[in-house]
């Protein structure tokens, strides 16, 4: 029984020992995915104005290291001045105030498979009914990997 269990033993190592690597190994990405919304046609930026019933183009080039999943955009109103703004920038805001009829959209826009650079151009409506005032424009930028960067803007919305 011995014997048997170090014969199976040196097999057992015989056949580890046999596999080779073949150099194939896939690197591990972790990189964040980037946000910039520095170039000119880039749209909003940190304090942009953007006016009730009226649409405007969204645009940011986004860019990561591997390759890009998917980018979402949260629109919310900022009348209690929280913050999540991740601009140095600070903007001149209204007085604090009570939501009547905020605007908030969530949406997540596609991004062609494969895509190591993508820039995002998509047309939003802000509704004319909504309340005017201050408001967060965040944008989440998600890489295949599952890495994710957050760019936090401060708008306005003015009548």
């Amino acid at each position: 029984m011995r014997k048997e269990l170090l014969g199976g033993l040196m097999l057992l190592i015989l056949s580890i020992s046999a596999c080779k690597k073949d150099g194939t190994q896939k690197a591990i990405d972790t990189e964040y995915p980037v946000i910039n919304v520095t170039g000119t046609s880039a749209f909003p930026k940190q304090c942009s104005t953007v006016k009730r019933g009226e649409k405007f183009t969204f645009r940011a080039l986004l860019s990561d290291n591997i390759q890009l999943g998917s980018v979402s955009v949260d629109i919310h109103h900022n009348f209690d001045h929280h913050t999540h703004s991740t601009e140095v920038e600070s903007c001149n805001m209204d007085a604090i105030k009570t939501p009547v009829k905020p605007f908030l959209l969530i949406q997540t826009y596609p991004i062609p498979a494969g895509q190591k650079t993508y820039e995002v151009q998509q047309e939003i409506t802000v509704p004319a009914n909504i309340d005017p005032g201050d408001y967060h424009f965040m944008i989440r930028l998600t890489d295949k990997e599952g890495w994710q960067t957050i760019k936090g803007l401060s708008i306005k919305i003015t009548s």
